[in-house]
């Protein structure tokens, strides 16, 4: 039983603060454009946050080097972070569109963990594809060019916004709210066969 508790603690410690799926179908797009990753802190400053891409399968090339401001780190198709560390923190990549692409979006750090009550801004993550021009947006009803934006709120959680009817967005479950269920239900199960 010892062991089961000290198991839920570790693996509680390892959670992080929120994981999305995001898939965008882009067969209507045009053969080549533009990929945009950003994470921005509020206007009145924002609690420090970072989120990274990652499982990133694009369905199509991506080509070139790609072009970053702010604190960004990586290079897809492996794992990219993005700190709010700064008002404007981007990751753009040249793309030659396929049918599909997909990636995870974990949101993490203090904003999302520990929550101070003081800050006044929330940080938004937003993906973006444009067309060749860097300028038109694709797959979008938002002016902007976004085709989802996540919000890291005041208290910690987070708002989806989903422009685009290309793209669906799932939230996956903290593993170690999985995890501690299941430990959870091993406990009633232990403590069930220890009275038969």
């Amino acid at each position: 039983m010892k062991k089961l508790v000290l198991l839920s603690l570790l693996l509680a410690s390892a959670a992080f603060g929120a994981q999305y799926q995001v898939t965008v179908n882009t067969i209507g797009a045009p053969a080549s454009g533009w990929l945009d990753f950003q994470f921005n802190q509020g206007l009145t400053g924002s609690q420090s946050a970072f989120v990274t891409i990652g499982a990133f399968a694009p369905g199509g090339n991506l080509t070139g080097s790609p072009v970053t401001s702010g604190p960004v780190s990586g290079t897809l198709p492996s794992t990219v972070t993005i700190n709010n560390s700064t008002a404007f923190n981007d990751y753009f990549q040249a793309f030659n569109f396929g049918p599909q692409i997909t990636f995870l979006v974990t949101l993490d750090g203090p904003a999302l963990q520990t929550p101070d009550g003081t800050s006044t801004s929330k940080s938004s993550f937003a993906f973006s594809m444009f067309a060749s021009d860097q300028v038109t947006p694709l797959l979008t009803s938002d002016p902007g060019g976004s085709a989802v934006t996540i919000d890291v709120n005041l208290n910690g959680t987070t708002t989806v916004t989903n422009f685009s009817t290309a793209t669906s967005v799932s939230a996956i479950p903290e593993p170690a709210s999985l995890a501690l269920a299941g430990a959870g239900l091993l406990l009633l199960f232990g403590l069930k066969s220890r009275r038969n």
